[in-house]
Parts: C-alpha cells; structure tokens; sequence
C-alpha cells in the first residue's frame, strides 16, 4: 500500500476517515456472514458527495481501484475487495442523510447511506409508505439496495427496486457527478440513464442518492399461514388468491418444513404457526389502505379453500406478536440452520408454474448423493424467486457447494429462469453468468462497461468475471481470503 494514496485520500476526507490498520478494516473486508474475506488497500469513508468525487480521481492517478460498499448486507461478495491489498473501499456510510421529504408528490430524496429501515420510518411520518422490505433492512442502506436491484418480501405487489426509483445522483468513474434527481412520473426525453445505474452493483458508477416513489400507508393487514400437502398445491393455491384478491397480495411465500422446523427449534421464543408438522407451509400477506374490512373478505375466502379441501390446516394472526413469529420463522430459518452446519445459499427464478419441477428435481439431486443435505427451499411463490438452500457438514461444503450449484444452476436454465433473481451476481456468481449469457448479450454489457468505467477501476471482478476470477468453492474461503483477482 501506497503511502502516498493514503495521504491523499486523507487530505479529502481527513485522517479519521480513513482506515489502515487491520483491526479497523476487518469489518469492511468480510461478509455479513463471515465466509468470504478479501484485503483492502485502505478504506476511505467520504461525508459528501464531492468527497466522492475527488477520492475517484485520486484512486485513478495511484491506480488503484474503489469498491462501493453500503451496508455490506450483500450475499454475492460483490462489495467486498479481493485479496490484493490494492482495492480502496469507499463506504458510503457517512452520506446518510435524507434530503426532502414530499407527500404530495409521494416522494423521498435519500442520500445512499440511508439505512431502509429510516426511509420506511421517514415516510410513516408523513402518512406514506417506501414498500421496499427486506430482511436486512434495520442495516442494508438504499445505496446498496439500487445497485443490486434488491427483492424482497413485497416484489409481488410493488415490484423490484428498480420499480420505485424516479431518479439518482452517480458519480461517474472521472470524478463527475451526474445530478438526475428528478421526481417526475413520465419523461420521454431519450434513453432513461438511470436505468444503466440500477443493478450494475457499483461497476459503472457510484450511486450517492435517489430520488424514490412513495406509496399510501396500507391500514389493513391481514397474516395468513396455512399448511399445503406440496408445492404444486401451493402454486395452485397463488392462482386462487391472485383471482380473487388481485393487487391485495404483497408476499405470498413457500416455506419446506425442514427450513419450519430448524426455525423453531433454535431461534428463542418461535413457534411453530400450527400444531401439527406439515411438508409445506405458505406465508401470505393481505393489505389495503382502508382502514378496515379486509378481515372478513379472508375469513370468507379461507373458509371456501377449506370446504374444498385445498389446504390442510390454517390461521391468520391475532395479533402482531403472531405476524413477527411467523415472518421470524421465514427471516430467520438460515440463521437457525447455521447452528447445525453450513447453509448452502442460491437465489433463483423460474416461472411461476415451473416452480414445483424445479423443486422436484432438486430434491431429488440432494437425495441421490452419497453424503448427508438437508434440503430446505422457501422464496417467493408470486414472482417465482426460490432459495433453494441445503444445509450440509463443514466438512463436506466445500466438495458438495460448487457440484450443487451447477447442477441448480443447470436445471433453472433449461427452464428458462434466472440464476440470480435478487442477490445480484458479485464475485460469486459473475463466472457462472457469463457462460450462460449470450454472445449479444456479453457484447453490448462489456461496450457499457468500457463507455462508462475505461480504465476499469470501478468494482473489478464484479459481474465481469472469469473463470479465474470468480470465488473459489466455500470451504476455501471460510475463514480465509476471496480467492479473486482482478479483471
């Protein structure tokens, strides 16, 4: 590491912001889940957006590379560094401030180290709802959510990131800033560019703030679990609903009972929704922004699924202490299953009505090999986004997780899915998709990559990889460095 650089990256941000000593890197330099751990040159963490600015022109005169790092609540190691000690982390977490606030023009200029959970706060203040809800959100920040095109529990209803975007602040890769903050529904003044921004996971540019649509508050919520006797019934069980309540659906989520049953044997104070053990549960939510009534049109609606035998048992939730137990139980069955071994983790998407097959071979993958997985998928039936995760011994993950993976992998595309639905693609994945994108598709990519980012120095070896540059199999990273290199 460059004296030098660390001296000039002071003189933007001054020397508290920035970080060189290892103890005070680490957390910028692992994953959320501590398996994957790169080695970074310095960590620099700018308060404005002009600090942004100046700290990329100083990374391209030491010739050095910045990797945008938000809550670093990502699952593809996409904002981590790789192992050369000569990437810049450039933490946007001191740029958090929400500038403006406007309920009659629903709409909330956030700048990108807002953590999500505030945005959602800031619009409940002013009678409005910001519908993106994740997991993570008391920690990932809105930055990191528009770069990786983030999912979440209400893709069904109000869409992915992108849908909620009106439009962004990015820094480009010599230091100039693009102000496109608009707040307009409709312009049709050429190519939308803030489009190119979202989901390039800090490749193409540094996003620093957003501009982002609100939506009425809904005042009526009703949480529905109910048991199912396979995945197919549970596909045919989202038709229902989607004819009869349309709109109204914000999650409809398929749980395996392994996933149920981890969840409710390790994690404090959860329970299991139903008294008896079931293969398949759905989680469903209901909201409108009437502030009653949604209750009974359920309850109607239930009781014709359970005349006609379509569910095997069922409840909607009493109270919110049992919506946060049930939601606990979808949130938290990975966190329950790391205490037994090491979770497996895959983002994907089919179709809807391919779902069950995709699951069917699956498990049928995991049962044919010669050593002990537990099979435990759950994701987002309305959208056709699954997590078809498996928990497995330390001591096999790393021979098993790459032979799984590809054949995964192998099975969405034949079915014409996505093999990364709402994680993004990182370090981890950028090998596996780029041998499956065609030769068009690769081209008019690498021509955005070179217009905008010549000299490469944005977030190399993210999205863009190789063979060689994409994360080694998961027991050769844990505990132990990203086995990347720069592109």
């Amino acid at each position: 590491m460059s004296t030098h650089l660390v001296q000039a990256c002071a003189a933007v941000v001054g020397p508290s912001n920035v970080l060189v000593d290892g103890a005070d890197k680490q957390a910028f330099e692992q994953d959320v889940w501590n398996r994957y751990r790169g080695n970074a040159a310095l960590v620099a963490r700018p308060g404005t957006v002009d600090e942004v600015s100046k700290l990329l022109v100083v990374a391209a005169e030491h010739g050095a590379s910045v990797v945008p790092q938000g809550g670093n609540t990502g699952l593809v190691a996409g904002s981590i560094p790789d192992e050369t000690g000569r990437q810049i982390v450039l933490s946007l977490s001191r740029i958090n401030r929400i500038r403006h606030v406007e309920p009659r023009g629903d709409f909330v200029i956030a700048e990108a180290g807002v953590v999500l959970a505030d945005i959602q706060k800031a619009a409940e203040q002013v009678d409005r709802s910001f519908p993106l809800s994740l997991g993570a959100e008391g920690s990932c920040q809105i930055g990191g959510n528009i770069a990786t095109n983030a999912g979440g529990l209400n893709v069904l209803r109000y869409g992915m990131t992108r849908g909620l975007i009106l439009g962004l602040e990015v820094v480009l890769a010599d230091g100039t800033i693009w102000n496109g903050l608009r707040s307009v529904r409709k312009d049709n003044t050429g190519y939308d560019l803030k489009e190119i921004f979202v989901g390039s996971e800090g490749t193409l540019g540094i996003i620093t703030a957003a501009s982002l649509r609100l939506l009425p508050p809904q005042r009526d919520r009703q949480t529905i679990w109910l048991a199912v006797a396979s995945a197919e019934a549970a596909v045919d069980l989202f038709a229902r609903f989607r004819s009869h309540f349309g709109d109204l659906i914000s999650s409809f989520e398929l749980i395996h009972s392994n996933g149920v049953e981890l969840a409710v044997e390790y994690l404090e104070g959860c329970r299991r929704p139903l008294s008896d053990r079931h293969q398949w549960h759905v989680l469903i939510e209901l909201a409108w922004a009437l502030p009653t009534g949604l209750r009974e049109q359920t309850e109607t609606f239930l009781e014709q699924l359970f005349e006609y035998g379509l569910c095997e048992d069922g409840t909607i939730a009493e109270s919110e202490m049992q919506r946060l137990n049930m939601w606990r139980i979808r949130e938290g069955q990975s966190e329950a299953a790391r205490k037994r071994g090491v979770v497996i983790r895959s983002d994907v998407a089919v179709s809807i009505e391919r779902v069950p097959g995709l699951l069917h071979a699956m498990e049928e993958w995991t049962k044919a090999q010669d050593t002990d997985i537990l099979f435990m998928p759950f994701g987002h039936v309305g959208d056709g986004n699954l997590h078809c995760n498996c928990l497995v011994s330390p001591h096999v993950v790393g021979e098993i997780e790459p032979r799984l993976l590809e054949a995964l992998y192998d099975e969405v595309t034949q079915l014409g899915g996505s093999i990364s639905a709402e994680h993004g693609i990182g370090r981890l994945k950028s090998y596996s998709v780029g041998k499956r994108k065609s030769d068009v598709e690769l081209r008019l990519a690498h021509s955005i990559k070179r217009l905008l980012d010549p000299s490469s120095i944005l977030n190399p070896g993210v999205i863009f990889g190789t063979a060689s540059s994409e994360a080694a199999p998961a027991a050769a990273l844990v505990e132990a460095p990203l086995r990347t290199k720069t592109a």
